[in-house]
């Protein structure tokens, strides 16, 4: 008895008594600029789109650990089916009281509050970076994705997926965080810049906001700004087609978009499929 209670009190020790997570992270502001962010506003189903954010130190000292924040919000009138908003047009990235109650929604099925873990990474209503929570009834998990993320993204540009987790195709290219929206990937020295990059395919047709933060570290006590003092952010509204693209496959098997000269280099004169690039000068 006395072996079991000895084993238990060693236990707790080394597992409660350790140094707080955020023990090493330095304490202040991080001046950073976001000097490029891309991604295609107008997308269709099922085609594959990147994702790229570039941010740069323009501070003196080295950044603990870059961490980018990102979430999708469905824009207020989505029509889901028709990939428009009510009027047709994409509508800005304001906040709404029906995202709030969402977002409340999230948390009390996460059964935490994720207010606070990193700086400026208020969740969007989906489970994950790309997700938004359905309003269908009912729904054990109620998170939706609006994009697929390919395997071995988010990762900085130039750099190969890392080493897989079990169970996992391939690895994240050296983003590591325990948050389902934030990816950190590590020390920025100053007047360096890292782009880093998200492949992602669109799977649910409608028009979404999708946001990003930078963070200058993963526990709240190294802050980003900019050099205004602001938070460092930014978003994009997407509007998303229900009308996949239309492909091909190659001769050497690949799938491939169909390009106007692949039909119209069928049809015409010799001299006029020759011009195309689609065959050689023949009789009419």
């Amino acid at each position: 008895m006395g072996l079991v209670v000895a084993l238990c009190s060693a236990g707790i020790i080394a597992c409660g008594g350790g140094e707080r997570q955020d023990e090493d992270e330095p304490e202040g502001e991080f001046p950073v600029q976001i000097v490029n962010a891309e991604f295609p506003t107008k997308q269709r189903l099922a085609q594959t789109s990147r994702l790229t954010i570039s941010v740069s130190n323009t501070g003196d000292e080295t950044i603990p650990d870059l961490a980018l924040t990102v979430f999708t919000t469905r824009e207020e009138g989505s029509d889901e089916e028709e990939g428009t908003s009510t009027d047709g047009t994409a509508t800005e990235g304001t906040a709404t009281d029906e995202q709030g109650e969402l977002e409340e929604a999230l948390e009390e099925e996460a059964g935490t509050s994720t207010e606070g873990e990193v700086q400026g990474a208020t969740p969007g209503p989906g489970s994950g970076s790309f997700s938004v929570l359905s309003d269908q009834p009912d729904l054990a998990i109620p998170s939706r994705p609006v994009w697929i993320l390919e395997q071995g993204y988010p990762r900085e540009a130039g750099t190969e997926a890392g080493t897989p987790p079990p169970g996992e195709l391939s690895g994240s290219g050296g983003a590591e965080t325990a948050q389902t929206n934030t990816f950190a990937f590590g020390e920025l020295e100053p007047n360096a810049t890292k782009e880093i990059v998200w492949k992602v395919t669109p799977v649910q047709p409608g028009t979404y906001t999708v946001h990003y933060r930078v963070a200058a570290g993963l526990h709240g006590k190294a802050i980003a700004v900019t050099s205004d003092g602001s938070v460092p952010e930014g978003e994009f509204v997407v509007v998303i087609s229900n009308t996949p693209p239309q492909t091909r496959v190659d001769d050497s098997g690949k799938v491939v978009p169909i390009k106007p000269s692949d039909i119209i280099g069928q049809a015409g004169t010799g001299k006029q499929q020759e011009e195309l690039g689609g065959g050689t000068e023949t009789t009419p």
